[in-house]
């Protein structure tokens, strides 16, 4: 099964923040290129909830029954590769990503487990607070990262998200284009 990309050269995606109290799930990637949440791609012929569980035990190995969907973005949230990520000889090719994301409560705790492909996704993991992904993401996708924690907050927090910290002004504007901010609490 191949992953699809739309008309205009995005590849359907899920991110999955995934939490436990009041702290989130981070991954580091394999071979220490940063970190970032669980996320991948919508096959063709798949709907992005079968994609979310697909990719939930491929990369961190959890299944549906050890953890609770809470909610969804709304919409797709995209963005844009840097022209050096992208590789102009797949077709069709790829530009960016849109992203439904999803927010997952884990029900238990439970051993993570990477080794589920053969070329695992993560090496190490860690819970951080809420808003700390923002910041410790590649940079082109911080805005996304900024969309979907804002969006995703009140379902995370119903009595009202954390404060922002100090650094989310200066880490989500970008040529100067500011992502919107989370009312700070």
């Amino acid at each position: 099964m191949s992953d699809l990309i739309d008309s205009d050269g995005f590849r359907s995606n899920v991110g999955i923040v995934l939490m436990h109290r009041e702290q989130v799930f981070l991954g580091r990637r394999t071979g220490g290129r940063g970190w970032q949440f669980p996320q991948g791609g919508v096959r063709t012929g798949e709907a992005p909830e079968q994609a979310l569980y697909r990719e939930l035990d491929e990369e961190i190995g959890l299944k549906e029954s050890q953890v609770e969907l809470i909610g969804h973005t709304g919409g797709w949230l995209r963005y844009r590769l840097p022209s050096r990520y992208i590789r102009r000889n797949q077709h069709p090719v790829c530009i960016g990503q849109k992203q439904r994301w999803f927010l997952l409560r884990l029900k238990t705790e439970a051993p993570f487990d990477f080794g589920r492909t053969a070329e695992p996704e993560f090496d190490q993991w860690r819970w951080a607070p809420y808003w700390e992904p923002v910041r410790e993401v590649i940079y082109f996708k911080r805005p996304v990262y900024a969309r979907a924690l804002e969006e995703l907050s009140s379902l995370a927090f119903p009595q009202g998200p954390p404060a922002l910290p100090p650094w989310w002004d200066k880490v989500t504007a970008r040529g100067g284009h500011r992502v919107a901010s989370a009312p700070a609490h």
